[in-house]
């Protein structure tokens, strides 16, 4: 969308100076007028180039540089798409000349005006326009990767500049032994291992139309909107990919730390009051009793021995797959609570 909007303002500005150039008898040979035809034509290949920038993003370069910091990240990126970029320019500007002067693509004119408009300013021109859209979009897709997905679009459009109340599912994971896992490594190793750890659990979040919430130390809270949640039982079937995730990476873990790491998580749900604050940083928080309930709930997991706890509550709302064998450990009080609640428990 950022590609479409801005090349729309590049195609759109490019004709407005051509008609001032017209005005002034001058002859600008290297432009290429905006006929319904060009216009569709760049729009379409607008389109396919962020698509293409997108999926690029995504399936390599996002990996590729994912451990870089922040500014060598944008830089590296920056390059490789404006060289990419070129290739695509010297692709479609034959292509939109020949749509506008009606002839074919091999036709001696064109070739002309491509070699006239390499050496001419509007060339310079595109390319800063491009580099500047590029930036735009790396800055956006890294500071929305920075401070989590769809969080950016909420302080952009301001959904929730003022709280609103809505119902959500939480999940608290908490890695296993972590206290004795920190004290074998060391303080640098373990931040390594942590590094690592969230790292893996990415694919099985997105694919699962989770969002990470907070990182507090070893533990991560992951929140759905209910109605994402309870959807393909996305809360579940996102557990038990992060403990695949970890499974597939179960040599590398061996190798470089000498350890597996595992963890125990609790899933609820409830109502919570969703809003921006801070003023010095701006956050966007959920507050709500069901979010130190799920935390006790996760707490307990040690109690009866097993890797996931889950509320009464959240299994009715759930319709699960008849893989998923559902266990009731028993009807238990909350620490600091006077409520009780029913637990169950999903093996592997």
């Amino acid at each position: 969308m950022i590609w479409l909007v801005l090349g729309w303002v590049n195609l759109f500005s490019q004709e407005a100076v051509l008609a001032a150039a017209l005005e002034g008898n001058l002859n600008p040979s290297t432009v290429i007028r905006m006929t319904p035809e060009v216009f569709l034509f760049a729009s379409i290949a607008i389109i396919v180039v962020g698509l293409v920038v997108g999926t690029l993003e995504v399936v390599w370069l996002g990996n590729l540089f994912g451990k870089k910091s922040f500014s060598r990240k944008i830089i590296y990126k920056l390059v490789f798409y404006i060289i990419f970029l070129l290739g695509v320019i010297l692709i479609s500007y034959p292509i939109a000349a020949a749509l506008e002067s009606k002839v074919s693509l091999f036709d001696e004119i064109i070739l002309d005006k491509m070699l006239d408009f390499l050496n001419s300013i509007e060339f310079a021109s595109t390319m800063v326009s491009i580099s500047f859209s590029l930036f735009v979009s790396l800055f956006y897709s890294e500071i929305s990767e920075n401070i989590g997905h769809g969080v950016l679009m909420n302080f952009f459009t301001g959904k929730y500049h003022k709280p609103i109340e809505e119902k959500r599912i939480f999940l608290f994971s908490d890695m296993k032994s972590s206290t004795t896992i920190a004290e074998e490594l060391g303080h640098i190793k373990y931040f390594e291992l942590l590094k690592e750890y969230y790292s893996n659990f990415s694919d099985a979040i997105v694919n699962h139309s989770g969002e990470v919430y907070q990182y507090i130390g070893d533990e991560i809270v992951i929140s759905w909107k209910y109605e994402d949640g309870i959807k393909n039982n996305n809360c579940i079937n996102c557990f038990f990919a992060m403990k695949e995730a970890l499974k597939n990476k179960a040599d590398l873990y061996i190798a470089t730390f000498g350890i597996l790491p595992t963890f125990k998580a609790g899933l609820h749900m409830g109502a919570v009051t969703t809003g921006e604050i801070g003023v010095l940083k701006k956050e966007i928080i959920f507050t709500g009793d069901v979010l130190n309930t799920t935390a006790r709930i996760q707490g307990l997991c040690n109690t009866f021995n097993v890797d996931i706890l889950v509320s009464e509550d959240l299994i009715k709302s759930l319709e699960l797959e008849p893989k998923f064998k559902i266990n009731s450990v028993g009807v238990v009080e909350l620490k600091g609570k006077n409520e009780h609640i029913a637990l169950f428990t999903i093996p592997e």
